[in-house]
């Protein structure tokens, strides 16, 4: 975004200097490098790309709209982290579930107390496996993925830094992946013991403590 709103041109950009590269390493926090610069200088210079005045144009205005609709993102997100802030929920207190995430959870969820156990908790979300009965056999199967995907999304992304940071969850992931498991399945299994937690410091209003789940 910043070298199309800053070089438009295949031509400015073929002609960047070396002041050019400082400003793009210190906007990318060092990941553009300098090999990423040559070879970016070489493809404008030899583009088949139309250097059409008309379609600069209209990408200027694209680029004015899309940064007119991230301006408002970013407006609704600092509202969204406000009305968490005010309900200060416990589940904060948890390594790798920041303001957006709780928003989402708080949002599927709603008021925990309005779920008698963790495990209606994770039949609400999907996370349970199918179950059912013929005869005198019993089989049970995979996820019943009736609840937000949007939800389980979240809840899987909240794990990634979650097993990275906290030693209980990460012991039990390793665990998890010891036993055979497939990455997915143990991060699965990971999500259901963070819905748990989560179940079990909402209904108590009190601060995640890993020592309190080994």
């Amino acid at each position: 975004m910043y070298i199309l709103e800053n070089y438009s041109s295949p031509e400015r950009i073929a002609n960047m200097n070396i002041k050019s590269y400082e400003l793009l390493k210190s906007r990318s926090k060092g990941k553009f490098t300098t090999s990423d610069f040559a070879q970016l200088k070489l493809l404008a210079k030899n583009t088949v790309g139309s250097p059409s005045a008309f379609l600069l144009s209209e990408m200027n205005i694209i680029l004015d709209i899309y940064s007119q609709m991230d301006a408002k993102v970013q407006e609704l997100e600092e509202q969204i982290i406000s009305l968490v802030n005010g309900m200060n929920p416990p589940m904060l207190s948890i390594p790798g579930i920041g303001h957006m995430s709780a928003a989402v959870i708080l949002s599927e969820f709603g008021d925990f107390n309005n779920f008698n156990n963790a495990s209606k908790l994770l039949s609400f979300a999907g996370l349970e496996p199918g179950y059912y009965q013929s005869g005198t056999a019993e089989h049970s199967g995979r996820m019943v993925k009736h609840g937000s995907s949007h939800l389980r999304y979240t809840l899987m992304n909240c794990c990634i830094p979650l097993i990275r940071s906290d030693i209980v969850f990460a012991e039990y992931y390793a665990k998890k992946r010891a036993e055979g498991k497939p990455y997915r399945v143990a991060l699965t299994h990971v999500v259901k013991k963070l819905l748990r937690v989560i179940y079990a410091i909402q209904t108590k209003n009190v601060l995640y403590d890993p020592t309190l789940i080994r």
